[in-house]
């Protein structure tokens, strides 16, 4: 079994931002493939977004993957990322959040290629929940993928990210192969029911993102 680091930032970009501006950070972030050790990264516009909260409304968001903790340091870190960071990204944007964690693999990491469609769950806890009560939701979680055969890859753990995490503690990734399966995904109810079920006791507040990785994107 094999670990990545997945990296998921959301932003919220400032109604009436122009265009060109807009460009500039979605083109800037997709550079930054170039820093060492990144094994995947993807920037644009969300497909869709569903929160419990309506203070919640991302309108872009980006993917990374890194083998370590330390490679994804090094990107954060790095002078080009700071820079976009900034200079680009904080003069457009309302609101910006992270998720980090690391994803157990025991097969081959996928590079989601264009066209491809990833739906990104977070979920924060009720405070004052027991470790076991945290395990039964990373469990719940966990086992999505066997009920949709569909899904490419499947990756879920707790986001360890320090900072801008507006509390959501729990993440998810499905990735499949496009915007017919992610239909696929959303209309099988009585299983989505079933698995939320199960776990809405332990919730405070949930979002939902679904983001089509851009045609300009190498797969």
């Amino acid at each position: 079994m094999s670990q990545t680091i997945e990296h998921i930032v959301l932003f919220k970009v400032k109604d009436n931002t122009s265009s060109s501006k807009i460009d500039s950070m979605v083109n800037g972030l997709n550079s930054l493939i170039s820093i060492d050790n990144v094994l995947h990264l993807s920037a644009g516009p969300i497909y869709k977004t569903r929160s419990t909260s309506s203070s919640f409304s991302f309108t872009h968001m980006v993917h990374g993957r890194y083998k370590s903790k330390d490679d994804l340091d090094n990107y954060l870190g790095h002078p080009a990322h700071l820079s976009l960071v900034n200079e680009t990204i904080d003069p457009i944007c309302d609101d910006v959040m992270l998720v980090d964690w690391v994803a157990d693999l025991d097969e081959p990491l996928i590079v989601p290629s264009s066209g491809a469609v990833m739906k990104v769950s977070l979920l924060k806890l009720k405070e004052g929940l027991e470790e076991s009560e945290k395990a039964e939701v990373l469990k719940v979680i966990g086992g999505v993928k066997e009920h949709f055969g569909f899904i490419d890859q499947f990756t879920f753990g707790e986001n360890f990210a320090p900072v801008k995490t507006n509390g959501f503690s729990i993440a998810s990734l499905a990735i499949v192969p496009g915007l017919s399966e992610l239909e696929a995904l959303d209309s099988n109810e009585e299983v989505v029911k079933e698995q939320k079920e199960k776990v809405k006791d332990f919730l405070e507040s949930v979002i939902v993102v679904d983001y089509a990785v851009p045609a300009t994107e190498s797969g």
